[in-house]
Parts: structure tokens; C-alpha cells; sequence
């Protein structure tokens, strides 16, 4: 598992979640202590994916493995019952909030390193899944990516652990707070992958395709970038991935 790198998940006229649930998957697998703030799906979706890909959410939350920020829950909690202290979600019960702090508070409480004695996990790991709904929720974009600078200096500098987000891409250029996002992530990202539909529509043996970029953040561009792209087909399981116009349904 590499350490300290930023991975932006982008979806454009597709569904990226299926790569939420790949990292989400593979991490646990690699024994990574994970923090998943979870804004768009319950608990038991996550869980039931999750167990078609060989892992226990259920499990790992118990164990300690894994802090979950349901999302859906907690609006509910933020807006309906008294707290002691400031929740996760706060902003959404402040007319004005200009920033994310206590849901960065949650995430280092939850990556924290444990005490001697207890677990011990291989690097800390924050998955969001997904910034966007953060900005539909009344944020700005400059405040969401404050949220991920502190988070990057705390988890991937710090601690040398891996920070995983998602971004929709809609495609709006009159959509700025989601451009901004969008291109400040992209410029900060160590690797991006960009999940898009089908320029020509809906395809049964062809789900989409898949563009990877390779980025040095530090380096002059010319040297820094290396991209592919693949198209790939969902299945029960798995996902497949072929070079374009391989699929075993063409040949």
C-alpha cells in the first residue's frame, strides 16, 4: 500500500461508485485503519456490496478497523436531538457556516494512533464518498477544500496515510462551485480516475470507460503526467476492464 497520496474518484454521466467500493474493499483487506464519511448510501448498502467483494463492513466496525460517518443518519441526529458537543455535520443546522472543522475534528479523532496494546493497523485511510453532496448541502467550494487540506496534512503528511474522494462531474460549465472543486482537487491529486458513459449511450456489454492519470503534483507538467484508458463492464462481483473496442462482446 502506497502512503501519503491524494486519490480523486470522478464520475461524469456514469455512476463511479463501483470505485468507492473497490478502495473501501481493498483497504480493508489490506488491514488499513479506515475512516469512510459516507454522504450518499445507508450503512447496510455499503455493507452488502461489501460482502460481495470478501469483506465484513459489519466486522470491521466492531473490531475497530473501521469508523463510519452515516451521513443519512446523522442529518437526522444534527437536527433533532440535543448534542453535547459540536457533530460531525454541524453545518447544516448554521445558517452561514463557513467551514468544516468539526467533521475534520471526527475524522482525526478517528485516525488517530491507537495506544499500545490495542490493534494495530497498517496506514490510516480517509474515504468520502462524496464531496459534491457537500456542496448541495450549502458549502462552498473553498471551504470544502480546506476540509481536505487540513485532512491532507494531517493523514497523508503526519500520519503517512492515503486520503480517497469522490467528485461528480455534471458537466455544467455554469455549475463554479463544482468546477472549482473539481479543478483544486485535480491540481492537489496524486492519481485521479474519471469514470464516464458511453459517448454513443447505453450499452449492455459495455458499461462505460475508465481514464487513469498518473500525477507528480511537485514536478513541471510535461514530465509529471502518464495516462490510460480503458473501458470496463460492472458485474455481480467484479468489474472488468478491456482496451477500448476489446470488449468480448465485439470480438
Amino acid at each position: 500500500v502506497t502512503k501519503g497520496k491524494l486519490t480523486l474518484l470522478c464520475d461524469a454521466n456514469t455512476d463511479g461508485s463501483f470505485l468507492v467500493h473497490h478502495f473501501l474493499s481493498f483497504y480493508l483487506k489490506a488491514n488499513c485503519k479506515v475512516c469512510f464519511v459516507a454522504l450518499i448510501q445507508s450503512f447496510s448498502h455499503y455493507n452488502i456490496v461489501g460482502q460481495k467483494l470478501g469483506v465484513s463492513l459489519t466486522v470491521a466496525r466492531e473490531c475497530g478497523q473501521l469508523v463510519f460517518l452515516e451521513g443519512l443518519k446523522s442529518s437526522v441526529d444534527v437536527f433533532f436531538r440535543a448534542q453535547a458537543e459540536p457533530h460531525p455535520l454541524q453545518f447544516l443546522r448554521e445558517a452561514n457556516a463557513e467551514n468544516l472543522q468539526p467533521l475534520y475534528e471526527f475524522v482525526r479523532e478517528a485516525l488517530k494512533p491507537v495506544d499500545d496494546g490495542e490493534a494495530a493497523w497498517r496506514c490510516p485511510v480517509l474515504l468520502v464518498d462524496d464531496l459534491s453532496v457537500l456542496l448541495s448541502l450549502g458549502m462552498g467550494a473553498v471551504a470544502v477544500l480546506d476540509f481536505i487540506h487540513y485532512c491532507r496534512a494531517t493523514v497523508c503528511w503526519e500520519r503517512k496515510g492515503n486520503i480517497v474522494a469522490l467528485v461528480h462531474d455534471s458537466g455544467d460549465t455554469e455549475d463554479e462551485e463544482n468546477n472549482i472543486l473539481l479543478n483544486g482537487l485535480s491540481h492537489q491529486s496524486h492519481l485521479i480516475l474519471r469514470a464516464e458513459g458511453l459517448a454513443t449511450g447505453f450499452c449492455r456489454d459495455v458499461h462505460g470507460q475508465l481514464r487513469i492519470l498518473w500525477r507528480t503534483p511537485s514536478q513541471p507538467t510535461t514530465q509529471r503526467d502518464q495516462s490510460l484508458t480503458y473501458q470496463y463492464k460492472i458485474q455481480d462481483k467484479s468489474v472488468s476492464f478491456f482496451a477500448k473496442g476489446m470488449s468480448p462482446a465485439v470480438l
